[in-house]
């Protein structure tokens, strides 16, 4: 994979290439809330546009892959390259709050989701869901992208089921979460005045 900061603020793109997909991301952290994602997995552009709505970050995706096969290979390599996107564009991490929490119901549906962008990748998921697809979307997938993601964004996730019974409000909820979440662990701590929220003074992996 290829990626790149872009111009100035905390922006960056990614490509990722593979012989199953072909993916192209680009996330502005300081945006507005605008989506643009064609991933060809249509429930995921859905879930995606919630990252984008609640997390007010500009997100781009355009992506082809083996879908005639299943949304693995194409959910599998959205992921890591907006994890991938995400690190680059929050660079050193200096400044940032670091840490997000944040519960969001969606009617009968309750999901908490905890972060720490710690530069330590880890996902701990107890989500149930009760269906094995929505609409054509395996609903395993949901718990593979967000460990993904977690693995290249250098983030540490937790994501708690609290209530739910309808499988389409459990994984909205839980991207909802998560988008309040990051967007809590990426917004700019004044009080810091610009150093890094970590005792070792250092965020990242690299």
């Amino acid at each position: 994979a290829k990626g790149q900061q872009e111009g100035e603020g905390r922006s960056a793109s990614v490509e990722r290439k593979t012989k199953e997909t072909s993916v192209y991301v680009k996330i502005n952290i300081d945006g507005t809330g605008k989506c643009d994602c064609d991933s060809g997995v249509p429930f995921l552009d859905h879930m995606l546009d919630q990252i984008a709505s609640h997390g007010l970050f500009d997100v781009e995706v355009k992506a082809e892959g083996d879908t005639w096969i299943d949304d693995h290979h194409t959910t599998e390599d959205i992921a890591l390259a907006f994890g991938q996107c995400l690190s680059l564009a929050l660079g050193t991490r200096a400044g940032i709050f670091r840490f997000g929490d944040f519960s969001a119901p969606l009617d009968e549906a309750l999901v908490h989701v905890v972060m720490d962008l710690s530069g330590r990748p880890h996902l701990s998921c107890d989500l149930v869901i009760p269906t094995e697809r929505i609409g054509t979307f395996q609903t395993e997938m949901v718990e593979h992208f967000f460990m993904s993601l977690a693995n290249t964004a250098g983030m540490t996730l937790h994501i708690r089921q609290l209530a739910g019974k309808n499988a389409h409000h459990i994984v909205e909820s839980t991207f909802k979460a998560f988008a309040r979440a990051l967007r809590q662990a990426c917004s700019v701590d004044e009080r810091r005045a610009g150093k890094i929220a970590s005792s070792k003074g250092v965020l990242t992996q690299n």
